[in-house]
C-alpha cells in the first residue's frame, strides 16, 4: 500500500502568505466554513464579526470590526475518507486523506472605511486510488483527481450609517486540475461528443479495448497539470436595527475563469494493446457558481450569541457536465468528452452559537446542513462531492487586547451513495481550522 496522499497546494503569489487551492468537497465543492470562528458556528457568517474571513463570505461584515488593523494567519487541516465499492470487485480506498490549507487576511478600518487583502482556498474535490483496485479498470495504474480553486480578494466595506454597511470584493481566481481516469474502451467511448483528424479515426477501434485512460497530472504542490485564472466578486450588506440584532446578506457572482489547459504535451491518451498518444487537455468553461446568502445574529445575553444563515448555491448553472477536449500532438486531430454531472442547486443551512465564558475564552458550536447536489446515478468515484451534514465545535482564547487564537473542529458523518454503475461511494470527513490574530 502506498503512503497516504498529503497535499499542500499554494497560490502562485510569493509576496503574500499563500493559501492551498485544493480542498475536499464539503458543501458541494465549497468549504463548510471559512475561518475557525465561522466554522465553529456551523459556517454562519452573514451577520457576525469573524475577522478577515468575512471577505470570503459577506464582505460587509468587515465594517463590524473595531477601528485599527487586523492580521489573521490561518491553517486548515482536512481529513476526508472516501471509499468506493463495486460488488464482486472489492473496495477501493482513496489515499487522499490529509490536506493542508494555509490562508491569510489583513484588514484596516479607518473611520467609516474598511479595506484589506486576503488569500483563501475557495474549494475543490478529489480522490486517489491505488493501481490494484477496480478503479484502474485493469490498467495497473493509479487513478486520481484533484481539483482546486483559490482566490486573492481585495475587499472594501463602507459604514453608510451607524446601522447600515455595505461591502464588496474584487476576486482574482485561479483553478487547477489533475486527473488520471480509467474505464473500459466502451465506457470512455460513451463520453465522446466529437472527433476530428487521425485521432478521431482511431476511436472506433479503441472502443473495443478492455481499458482506456486519460491522464494529466503532475507532482507540483502549487498547481494542477491543467490550470487557468480569472475574476469574480461579491456584494454584501449588514444592518443593525438595535444593539442585540444584526442581519446580513451577500451575493457571490459567477466566476469568469478561462478554460483550464495543460501544456501541448501535458496529457496522454492510452489503451490496452499498446495505443499511446501525447497531447493537450482543455477543460472547457469550468466556472464557480453564484451564491445567494442571508443571515441573522442575536446577542441573546452579554455572553450568548446565536446565528443562522441560509445559502443557495447555483450548481445547476455551472455543473451540467464536465467537458474536456484532447488535442493530439502526435497523431493530429482531437476528441471531445463530456462527463455528465447535472448537479442540482443546493440549499445550505448554517446554525451556530458562541458563549463568551469570560473576557478571554469563547466556546462555539454549530451544525451545517445541506443535501447532496449530485444525482445519485451520476456520482463519479473520482469526484464524490456528496457530504451533507457537518457538526462543528470551536473555541477562541484572547491572550491580550491585541492577540488571540481560534480553532474549530468539523465532523461530517458518512454519506453513502450508489451510482448508476452499482458503485457504492462512502465519504466522511474530520476537519480542523486554526487561526492566530494580531491587532494593531
Amino acid at each position: 500500500m502506498t503512503p497516504q496522499r498529503f497535499s499542500l497546494r499554494l497560490a502562485p503569489l510569493p509576496l503574500l502568505l499563500c493559501a492551498a487551492t485544493q480542498v475536499h468537497a464539503t458543501n458541494g465543492m465549497n468549504m463548510e466554513g471559512y475561518g475557525p470562528i465561522s466554522t465553529g458556528m456551523g459556517g454562519a457568517s452573514q451577520a457576525i464579526e469573524h475577522g478577515t474571513a468575512a471577505m470570503a463570505q459577506n464582505p460587509a461584515t468587515l465594517a463590524l470590526m473595531a477601528p485599527g488593523a487586523r492580521l489573521d494567519a490561518a491553517l486548515g487541516l482536512l481529513g476526508p475518507k472516501v471509499a468506493s465499492t463495486l460488488p464482486g470487485f472489492g473496495t477501493a480506498d482513496s489515499q487522499g486523506t490529509a490536506y493542508v490549507m494555509p490562508a491569510f487576511g489583513y484588514a484596516r478600518r479607518t473611520g467609516a472605511l474598511t479595506f484589506g487583502i486576503g488569500v483563501f482556498a475557495q474549494g475543490g474535490m478529489g480522490t486517489d486510488y491505488e493501481p490494484n483496485t477496480f478503479m484502474g479498470a485493469g490498467s495497473g495504474l493509479h487513478t486520481r483527481s484533484e481539483l482546486g480553486v483559490g482566490r486573492v480578494l481585495l475587499p472594501v466595506a463602507w459604514q453608510v450609517t451607524p446601522q447600515f454597511a455595505i461591502g464588496a470584493t474584487l476576486d482574482f481566481m485561479w483553478a487547477g486540475l489533475d486527473m488520471r481516469m480509467a474505464a473500459s474502451g466502451a465506457q470512455l467511448g460513451g463520453l465522446v461528443t466529437g472527433v476530428s483528424g487521425n485521432l478521431g479515426q482511431a476511436m472506433p477501434a479503441l472502443a473495443g479495448a478492455p481499458w482506456a485512460r486519460i491522464d494529466f497530472s503532475n507532482s507540483s504542490d502549487f498547481s494542477g497539470a491543467a490550470s487557468s485564472t480569472g475574476w469574480a466578486g461579491k456584494l454584501g450588506a449588514v444592518y443593525k436595527p438595535d444593539a442585540a440584532w444584526t442581519v446580513g446578506a451577500s451575493y457571490q457572482l459567477k466566476s469568469a475563469l478561462k478554460d483550464m489547459k495543460t501544456s501541448s504535451t501535458g496529457a496522454t491518451m492510452s489503451a490496452a494493446g499498446g495505443f499511446a498518444d501525447t497531447g493537450r487537455i482543455t477543460v472547457i468553461d469550468f466556472q464557480w457558481p453564484t451564491t445567494t446568502a442571508i443571515g441573522a445574529a442575536w446577542q441573546a445575553t452579554p455572553s450568548l450569541l446565536l446565528a443562522a444563515d441560509v445559502k443557495r448555491i447555483d450548481w445547476s448553472g455551472v455543473m451540467k457536465d464536465f467537458r474536456l477536449r484532447y488535442d493530439s500532438a502526435g497523431m493530429g486531430g482531437s476528441v471531445s468528452f463530456a462527463l455528465p454531472q447535472r448537479w442540482e442547486d443546493q440549499t445550505v443551512t448554517n446554525l451556530g452559537l458562541a458563549w463568551a465564558m469570560n473576557g478571554q475564552l469563547t466556546l462555539r458550536a454549530g451544525v451545517n446542513l445541506a443535501d447532496n447536489p449530485i444525482p445519485a446515478a451520476l456520482v463519479n468515484p473520482l469526484f464524490p462531492a456528496t457530504v451533507e451534514k457537518h457538526y462543528t465545535l470551536g473555541a477562541g482564547y484572547r491572550f491580550s487586547p491585541t492577540a488571540e487564537f481560534n480553532g474549530s473542529l468539523t465532523v461530517a458523518p458518512t454519506s453513502t451513495v450508489t451510482n448508476g454503475q452499482g458503485v457504492v461511494v462512502t465519504h466522511k470527513q474530520t476537519n480542523v481550522q486554526l487561526m492566530y490574530t494580531q491587532r494593531f
